[in-house]
């Protein structure tokens, strides 16, 4: 099997650090963490300053909106898609390109008027994080010992989490201080400084052959991997299809005033960044035991809030408790997408990134659609709750399959 590694002396390096008992992760995986940070505070930032894009443009708030959709589309179209397309290319090669579109559609996005152009530019920029993202997994994957893979994947994810705690919150900040665009400007800027420490600090690997590159396609054959694409899709698509609706839920069905509705989404913000770095930890030494017992902690939580939405306290603690549990599990379900990808690793965690947009996509439509039905606003948890549900019968198989699979005791081949 043909092993696309760093260098040798890297590898080498990782091989201490995860067989050491005081292992810590290299400096890479932090910056590949600014990098997810970046990419998520981008997708999410939107909602936050959709009246001030909708008054300068003197458009609709739902044609302002279209910039959120046609992101989540082109994320769901772009990690795998340009995983695939830049296999033959290096992951640092990847990676500098991702950001430098990253960058480019920031600037257009900041500099235009037009609808057209900012949602072309929107997409375009969509693309580049999904490839991104899908790389970053990997490269992170690499950089450490078998001890730590789910670890670095886990901090990486994590970057992504903090987006909706603290960049989200600055980049409405920044759009009140000097207008939506100061925004863009801003993540194009961050964007610059995180390409020069990913030239500096990811190591130089090979490209490859059209035909290794192929060749790796196969491995995309493994019966472990689309139980775990499922898993990525359920998951995230139940947890999303709640949280997508918590402000009404909250402030229409639990009676919590509106001034403390960011408090509480703050809660489960903190709670989620914190849930995902602990999840990547566990999932290091008990990766199955993660993906088993997070859904179906996520599944009494979400049939809690059905259940009990009409009491404030209770609904705020549920929340919080769904935000510690709800996606902690996806950096491991990542790490295990990258390992049963085999040579098609990239392409692999492309595939566990389009699942989990393609799941809130789907889980928040269906969750919509419940509004108007007889169960009102206890429709989102509702239907969250089935689809968490759903998630035990791929996990709960890889389980039973675990003891024989690479994860637990192997390294993750490292692929295309």
């Amino acid at each position: 099997m043909h092993n696309e590694a760093p260098t040798a002396s890297v590898q080498t390096q990782s091989a201490t650090r995860g067989t050491s008992p005081k292992a810590r992760l290299p400096l890479v995986v932090y910056v590949l963490a600014l990098g997810t940070f970046l990419m998520l505070t981008t997708e999410f930032v939107i909602a936050g300053i959709l009246p001030d894009i909708a008054s300068d443009l003197r458009i609709s708030l739902a044609q302002a909106g279209s910039l959120i959709i046609v992101f989540a589309v082109g994320m769901v179209i772009g990690a795998p898609l340009l995983a695939l397309l830049t296999m033959r290319l290096s992951k640092k090669l990847t990676l500098l390109i991702a950001l430098v579109v990253f960058i480019a559609g920031h600037v257009v996005v900041a500099l235009s008027s037009d609808l057209t152009i900012l949602t072309v530019a929107r997409f375009v920029t969509a693309l580049a994080t999904g490839a991104f993202w899908a790389v970053s997994a990997v490269v992170a994957s690499n950089m450490v010992g078998s001890s730590l893979k789910s670890s670095a994947v886990g901090v990486v994810a994590a970057g992504g989490s903090l987006a909706t705690v603290l960049g989200v919150p600055i980049g409405a900040f920044l759009a009140q201080h000097v207008g939506w665009r100061g925004t863009f400007w801003a993540l194009g800027i961050a964007a610059a400084i995180a390409v020069v420490f990913i030239v500096r600090l990811v190591p130089a690997d090979e490209a490859h052959s059209q035909g290794l590159a192929l060749s790796g396609l196969a491995d995309l054959r493994s019966s472990r991997l689309w139980l775990i694409l499922a898993a990525c899709l359920t998951t995230t698509g139940g947890v999303l299809a709640a949280y997508s609706f918590i402000a009404p839920i909250l402030t229409d069905h639990a009676g919590v005033s509106a001034g403390l509705v960011p408090l509480v989404l703050a809660g489960f913000g903190i709670c989620s960044f914190l849930g995902t770095l602990l999840g990547g930890r566990l999932g290091d030494k008990h990766a199955h035991a993660v993906t088993i017992a997070t859904p179906a902690l996520t599944t009494l939580v979400l049939l809690a809030m059905a259940l009990l939405t009409g009491s404030t306290w209770t609904t705020v603690v549920l929340v919080v408790l769904l935000g510690a549990f709800g996606l902690s599990a996806n950096s491991v379900l990542i790490h295990l997408a990258v390992d049963y990808a085999g040579r098609a690793a990239t392409l692999g965690s492309g595939l566990a990134v389009a699942a989990f947009n393609a799941g809130t996509a789907i889980g928040t439509t269906i969750a919509g659609a419940t509004l108007a039905s007889p169960l009102g606003l206890a429709g989102p948890a509702t239907v969250g709750t089935v689809i968490v549900a759903l998630t035990l019968i791929p996990t709960i198989a890889l389980g039973i399959l675990g003891r024989s699979s690479r994860p637990a005791a192997e390294p993750a081949p490292v692929a295309a």
